[in-house]
Formats: C-alpha cells, sequence, structure tokens
C-alpha cells in the first residue's frame, strides 16, 4: 500500500494498539470486539490484522448496498480472499478478480441450479441417517466432526461423483487429513505471519498438500475414460463437459482448484452451521417443538426460518472483504485506492433497527418477512455471493430432519457455546457438545417436499 493510501486510511477512527494485540482480539472475539470498536468509533472504523493492511470495517446497510453492487472491476474479492491460496490453489473461484473470475463463475454456474440441486435430496438425507443410525442413547458425543462425516460424504457423492469402493475411502482419508491440518490454530498464525505466498512454498505445506492432490488427479484421469460421463450427474463430471465461450473446457489444475473451494465452501461450513442450528436449539425447547410440528404437519416454513435465524447469530464468517481499485467515496468519507474494505456481517446481523432484540434467538423474524439482500448477508452478496448457497441451504433442509426427528439431544453443559475460531470459520466453542437422551418414534413416514 502506498504511503498516500496509508496516510488516509489512517484517518479514519480506530484502536491505536499494536497490530499483533488487535489480531489477537479479533481471532479470539470477533463478535466481541467489533462491537467495542463500534460503539467506540462508529459504523464506519479502522483496525489492523495480521500482517494484512488495515481493514475498513463497514456495518451501515447503505455502505454495504454501494459495495455489493459496486462495480466488481472496483471492488476485487479475489485479492482479500489471499488467506485461502496455499488450499484453495490459483485458479479458485475465491481467488480470482475480473474476467477470469467470471469465466470460472459462469462455467461452475449451471452445476448449482436448483433443479439438479435437488437430485442430490435422497443422497444428503441418506447420509445423515447412516450416521444418526450409530449414536447411541446415553452417548456423549461433539456434533461437529460428526455433521463433517455427513457432509463429506456429500461432497464425496455429489460433487466428486465418487462411488463406494477404495478410491472414495482413500480420496476421502487424504482430505480429511488434509483440512484438519490446515484447520489447526498455528496454521492462521503462520499464514498471518509469512502470508499466503510464502507460507505455500514451505515444504512441509507442499507435503501436506500432495496426497490429496494425487487422488484428485487419479480421479480425473479415470473419469475421463468412462463411457458414462454423459449421463452422470455429479457436479465433478458436469464441469468436465463444461467449455468457456471459446469451446475451452477446464484444465486438470483448475478442476482440482475449484473442487478444493467446493470443498472447503461446502464441507467445513456447512457442517458448523448445522452444529449451530443443533446448539441453539436444544437451547431452546420452545422453538425445537414448534419446528417439529411444522415438520409434522408437512411444512418446512419454520425449518427455513429457524435456519435463517441461526445463520444471522452464527454466520459461519465474520465479515466480507473487498480490496478497492480505485478511488471511492462510501458514506461520505474518502476511500482511496488500494484500501481493504471489511463488511462486517456479525455487526449487520446484531443491528437493532433491523434486527430488534437482536441477541435473541427467534426465528418467527423470518416467517412472513424475506431477509434483506443487504442486510442478511452470511452468504456475502453482489456478483460474489458465495456460489453453494442454495446448495448448503438444501443440505441443511435435507439433514436437520433426519437428526431432531429421530433423537432427543441434550447439551452437556446448559450454557450457550462460545464462538470459536477454526481458520477463517466461526464453530461452537465445544463443537456442539450434546448428549443422546432417547430415540424418538418415527413421526412420519415421507421426507417433506423442501426447496433448492
Amino acid at each position: 500500500m502506498s504511503t498516500a493510501t496509508a496516510t488516509a486510511t489512517s484517518a479514519f477512527p480506530g484502536p491505536t494498539t499494536p497490530r499483533p494485540l488487535q489480531a489477537m482480539r479479533f481471532f479470539r472475539d470477533p463478535f466481541g470486539y467489533f462491537q467495542q470498536m463500534q460503539a467506540e468509533y462508529g459504523d464506519m472504523f479502522r483496525v489492523s490484522i495480521a500482517d494484512e493492511k488495515p481493514w475498513i470495517v463497514l456495518s451501515d446497510p447503505d455502505h454495504i448496498k454501494q459495495v455489493f453492487t459496486g462495480s466488481p472491476a472496483v471492488y476485487h474479492a479475489g485479492k482479500a480472499n489471499s488467506v485461502l491460496l496455499p488450499l484453495l490453489g490459483d485458479h479458485s473461484v475465491l481467488l480470482l478478480d475480473g474476467a477470469q473470475h467470471l469465466r470460472q463463475r459462469k462455467l461452475l454456474l449451471p452445476a448449482f441450479h436448483g433443479e439438479r440441486m435437488a437430485s442430490y435430496g435422497d443422497v444428503m438425507r441418506e447420509a445423515a441417517e447412516r450416521e444418526v443410525a450409530k449414536w447411541r442413547v446415553g452417548e456423549e458425543l461433539r456434533l461437529a466432526p460428526r455433521l463433517q462425516d455427513v457432509t463429506l460424504e456429500v461432497i464425496m457423492r455429489a460433487v466428486f461423483g465418487m462411488r463406494d469402493g477404495a478410491e472414495m475411502d482413500e480420496l476421502s482419508r487424504r482430505l480429511v487429513k488434509l483440512l484438519d491440518q490446515v484447520m489447526r490454530p498455528r496454521t492462521f498464525v503462520a499464514l498471518g505471519l509469512l502470508g499466503p505466498r510464502r507460507f505455500r512454498e514451505l515444504a512441509y505445506v507442499k507435503k501436506q498438500l500432495a496426497p490429496a492432490d494425487e487422488s484428485l488427479f487419479a480421479e480425473f484421469a479415470r473419469r475421463r475414460q468412462a463411457t458414462d460421463l454423459a449421463e452422470r450427474d455429479d457436479i465433478l463430471s458436469l464441469l468436465m463437459q463444461a467449455t468457456d465461450e471459446d469451446g475451452n473446457p477446464m484444465t486438470d489444475v483448475e478442476l482440482r482448484d475449484e473442487l478444493m473451494t467446493l470443498l472447503v465452501a461446502g464441507h467445513e461450513t456447512t457442517a458448523t452451521s448445522l452444529s449451530w442450528t443443533i446448539e441453539r436449539l436444544i437451547r431452546h425447547p420452545d422453538v425445537l417443538q414448534k419446528l417439529r410440528d411444522d415438520l409434522e404437519a408437512g411444512s418446512d416454513a419454520y425449518l427455513d426460518a429457524v435456519i435463517k435465524e441461526v445463520l444471522r447469530l452464527r454466520p459461519v464468517l465474520p465479515v466480507v472483504v473487498r480490496d478497492v481499485q480505485e478511488d471511492v467515496e462510501i458514506g461520505g468519507r474518502a476511500i482511496p485506492k488500494g484500501s481493504r474494505i471489511a463488511c462486517s456481517i456479525t455487526l449487520m446481523h446484531r443491528n437493532p433497527e433491523i434486527y430488534p432484540d437482536p441477541e435473541a434467538f427467534r426465528p418467527e423474524r423470518f416467517l412472513d418477512t424475506q431477509p434483506g439482500t443487504y442486510t442478511w448477508i452470511p452468504f456475502g452478496g453482489g456478483i460474489r455471493r458465495c456460489l453453494g448457497a442454495s446448495f448448503a441451504l438444501f443440505e441443511m433442509k435435507q439433514v436437520l430432519p433426519a437428526i431432531i426427528e429421530q433423537l432427543e439431544l441434550a447439551p452437556v453443559d446448559p450454557s450457550d457455546e462460545r464462538i470459536a475460531r477454526r481458520l477463517i470459520t466461526l464453530t461452537p466453542g465445544s463443537r456442539a457438545h450434546v448428549r443422546v437422551v432417547s430415540r424418538r418414534s418415527a413421526s412420519r413416514t415421507e421426507p417433506v417436499t423442501v426447496t433448492a
């Protein structure tokens, strides 16, 4: 960042504590830290996190709308997501901007069409039912890793198109091992100290990536030889047949990077949201009973409202970040080229003018009112809104009934679980620690038809 940009950015109000201390506070308590900063400095303030340039944090709906509706040539997301570079690679749609981003997004988008996703419903429900069948009455368990098993199976079958066998088992094992290494706190620290590109060149990092990459490229080779490729409806098979406007298909390296993107975006994050949903429900038995009653009546309206309220209160990510490519003005303040803007999901979702009694878990907010495009932003917004948002919401609607209709669960600790960080995601601090109280009598034999 230029001296002029740094000077202009420093003109925004914000804390003067050393950068490492700010980074530590944000890492430990992203909700509380930003709430304190907002109380002290208003709806637009500056913070310094790790080795990155300072962030100008926004929380006013009009300001965030301006960013989300602004030109993608001005507000770059790819550069701002560079912390994911070592895992996702240079060709991930999350890390690209401009024409490259548009090309990859167009190639990916057809695979997430609503009607196509509906065909994955059986895969999602069956994965959940197989997992739940393993849970024993009286057992204490951490839901987050169990639900990661469910979402990983969904990714393996619906996205990667894998079928039971040694290849699927080996790829699953290698991907899980890689993600476990990546999500450790020390990885976050190392990324902050070295930056993503230097971190990626470490021999240790390359060693961790190699086994998963080897399995992925081997699967690509097998899939290209498949005689039924054109008839398969998994996302990998669709992407292997997709071509851009010039008739060019994705390369194997591009396929690898996009599949890793879908893995990270659709495995860890969805399992986390499912864990938070159950954590909230078992601490609010009135809401849980109302949800069961609505499902029993054959409706998914309250289920939809519950999911939206959980994603408001417990979003998986705290911010949506953009790098500014030109001088802009937001809220009457000049923001110079080279600045980094962070649209705060957590502050937006706790704005009492938009959400009265914002700390309360109240799904009824969303029964008769659709969430605002720029005030409910767990998946970001604008042209960069998460491609897999509909897939994740649909999967949650399939998995949650399979759990709450079969089991009575209780929290091991009656207190709310603290919000903890797992790399860039915000997870239940005790990994959604529950006890299986009993099995419930089957209340209905057919799944509710839910919208994709």
